[in-house]
């Protein structure tokens, strides 16, 4: 068959899963979910024995050590993909879940359910443990799931999937409610995105090209964020010790990741005090430090910032730091330059914290703590599929509730409209 034969036979599967998925209790997810976890423990050897095939040929293509580590199913790595499909499993179901019944002055009960998406396509570079994940927050949220993983781990993936849809066949659910897309052409990422009478959602996770290239070329509804730029505002009423950790934290904690903080805001009452301690923290962890003018002051091995540093994700250890004019300084650049994804205020002034929160236009607003926190499992949410900065029909980390959508449900005795 053709390529766009093979992945819409896949669509197709995928679909006619879904339907039955959709109705299945929550005991029959949970168990099958237990037992794709055993089973990935159990298969650990086969799965390490494919995962080396895509370690080798990321070797030969000169892969970079930090790629090659996000690459690797190591011991630890597997046990965290049957640990967090466990925890999937613990986590409350919310297919069927009634949000709200009231009564019209004709008698009807209004109410609404929350109900499947239905088929969910995920388009993700590098890391297979996306894989295992994905999978199971599909699965306990009613849903079926295309997996069309990187190049550069295909092996790996097409092991996991194995295992977990073994898993459903085991538990009575049908196997293709979990598939991989088994080729590594890219043409295969577009004839996906033209089904959207087959795939309901396209979740693409990775760099800012692969989701613009996503968004450019798909005919089904995308959510994404195509880079976290977020911001630590220290306000003249924050609490210095409080606001260096938290600044800090932010940074140098792990750098590399959506939520880290890469705009440092810091009031003009405050900066004389703050910037110098700030610099020296940062220094200590070899921090780049690029700053505006009058930060230059404060911190004399600054570089000087240029303008595409403001709205740039460094996605390492090198921060931007600006000295605003108050608040609404602060507001101003953030929307000037931010990216919807996570905002934080550091700030003793009730009234000023609160302003920020309503204010504030992103996906996570946060007053007095790191923009670290801005993950489904720090929030409560037991796990998430990416977070989203556009606002339909999601905003911020996707947890199970997110891969829901609600439908009316109404009860009669007879009712006729006149």
């Amino acid at each position: 068959m053709s390529l766009a034969l093979d992945i819409l036979k896949i669509a197709e599967d995928a679909k006619k899963a879904a339907r039955s998925v959709a109705s299945l209790n929550s005991g029959v997810k949970n168990d099958a979910l237990h037992l794709m976890a055993d089973g990935l423990e159990a298969s650990k050897k086969e799965l390490q024995k494919e995962n080396e095939k895509d370690l080798s040929a990321g070797k030969e293509k000169g892969l970079a050590s930090a790629m090659l580590d996000r690459l690797t199913l190591s011991d630890k790595v597997i046990k965290g993909m049957a640990d967090g499909l466990r925890e999937v499993a613990a986590l409350p179901d919310p297919v069927g879940e009634v949000t709200g019944m009231w009564k019209r002055p004709n008698g009807l009960v209004v109410g609404r359910m929350r109900i499947p998406l239905g088929v969910i396509g995920i388009i993700y570079e590098s890391r297979p443990n996306v894989t295992a994940d994905a999978a199971g927050l599909c699965l306990k949220s009613g849903n079926a799931v295309v997996l069309r993983g990187g190049s550069e781990a295909v092996h790996s993936n097409l092991a996991i999937a194995k295992v977990l849809s073994a898993a459903c066949n085991k538990a009575g659910i049908d196997g293709k409610a979990i598939q991989v897309v088994p080729t590594t052409e890219r043409d295969a990422v577009l004839e996906m995105l033209k089904l959207d009478e087959h795939i309901d959602l396209i979740i693409p996770r990775g760099g800012e090209g692969l989701i613009r290239f996503v968004a450019e070329n798909s005919k089904i509804p995308v959510l994404k964020h195509y880079k976290g730029v977020c911001h630590v505002y220290v306000d003249k009423n924050a609490d210095i010790d409080m606001a260096l950790d938290i600044a800090y934290n932010a940074k140098v904690q792990r750098p590399g990741v959506c939520n880290a903080m890469e705009t440092l805001l810091v009031d003009k009452d405050i900066a004389p005090e703050f910037l110098p301690l700030m610099a020296a923290r940062y220094q200590e962890a070899g921090v780049e430090i690029r700053g505006c003018d009058e930060t230059r002051k404060y911190i004399k091995d600054a570089v000087s910032a240029k303008e595409e540093d403001w709205g740039y994700e460094f996605l390492e250890l090198i921060v931007a730091i600006k000295v605003v004019d108050g608040f609404n300084g602060a507001a101003d650049h953030i929307s000037k330059y931010g990216s919807l994804h996570t905002e934080s205020i550091v700030t003793k002034d009730y009234a000023t914290a609160q302003r920020f929160i309503r204010e504030i236009d992103s996906s996570a607003v946060i007053v007095n703590a790191s923009t670290r926190f801005n993950d489904g499992q720090q929030l409560g949410l037991g796990a998430e599929i990416g977070i989203s900065t556009t606002k339909l029909h999601a905003f911020g980390p996707m947890g199970l509730e997110e891969l829901t959508t609600r439908k009316f449900i109404i009860y009669g005795d007879g009712q006729i409209r006149s």
